[in-house]
């Protein structure tokens, strides 16, 4: 009975899920803009964080922390990308994509998988009847959550501050977390949802542990398809020829912010 209370839990969060975002599609593809992709994307996490609680049906107090957590990262990060793109007017990951509706619906489409792989943690958690006293793996998991929170968060306003100075035109940034890890907002996003998952894991039996790919997903997707590999592409292109980028390049670990990490 237990299972099926969750796969109908987590099942109506995964229709909830792509319903929002073909909805967002349809609307996106007839305007001609992506300026409220991310946006969409972080108020379905925060729907369906909420959704699941409620549909699972107890409230535990590891659940509502759950929630609140998620609906922290969602408010800031959404907010922040829905700001930048505003003040940037575009996002360059959509050229040639947002006059083409079978491509834009692909891109919309991924971010429905990204929303739910990246939340079934939450899911699966909120959906659980049963209950565990608060223990080890939740408090050092709220931690590295908090962590991960407080170093994209800075990272975001410092290279924000960064691109807001007219001096600093044409020139990238490396000080304060940036002089550590060439992506520290990355870092911080990878590691937010790992803290998830580790408290989550305190009430999970079985399968439940497959949840595990959330973090992975995250590490994945950021390390190695949309994140790190574009960007870097772009940095190179632009600053590849500048012995200071150069310098930056060799001296700054690419993600983990730990000289044996170098070239990760």
């Amino acid at each position: 009975m237990l299972d099926m209370i969750m796969g109908s839990a987590v099942a109506k969060c995964a229709i909830t899920d792509l319903a929002i975002q073909w909805v967002g599609w349809a609307l996106a593809s007839a305007l001609k803009t992506e300026k409220f992709y991310d946006l969409a994307g972080s108020g379905t996490f925060i729907l369906l964080a909420h959704l699941s609680r409620v549909w699972g049906g107890t409230g535990h107090f590891r659940q509502n922390v759950q929630t609140g957590l998620v609906t922290a990262w969602g408010l800031r990060l959404g907010t922040f990308l829905f700001l930048r793109i505003l003040k940037e007017g575009q996002d360059r990951r959509f050229d040639n994509v947002r006059d083409s509706p079978g491509t834009f619906f692909v891109y919309w489409t991924m971010q429905a998988l990204w929303v739910f792989i990246t939340l079934l943690p939450t899911l699966s958690l909120n959906s659980e009847r049963r209950d565990e006293p608060l223990g080890p793996r939740d408090y050092i998991g709220w931690g590295i959550w908090g962590l991960g929170f407080a170093t994209e968060a800075i990272a975001d306003r410092q290279k924000w501050n960064f691109r807001s100075d007219p001096d600093n035109a044409g020139k990238f940034i490396h000080h304060g977390l940036w002089a550590y890890s060439r992506h520290p907002n990355y870092l911080g996003e990878i590691l937010q949802w790992s803290g998830l998952f580790l408290s989550a894991s305190s009430v999970m039996r079985g399968p439940q542990y497959l949840t595990v790919v959330s973090p992975l997903f995250v590490w994945f997707l950021l390390r190695h398809v949309s994140g790190i590999p574009i960007l870097e592409k772009q940095t190179m292109k632009k600053w590849g020829s500048d012995p200071a980028y150069q310098n930056y390049i060799k001296n700054t670990p690419l993600l983990w912010p730990f000289p044996k990490f170098k070239g990760e």
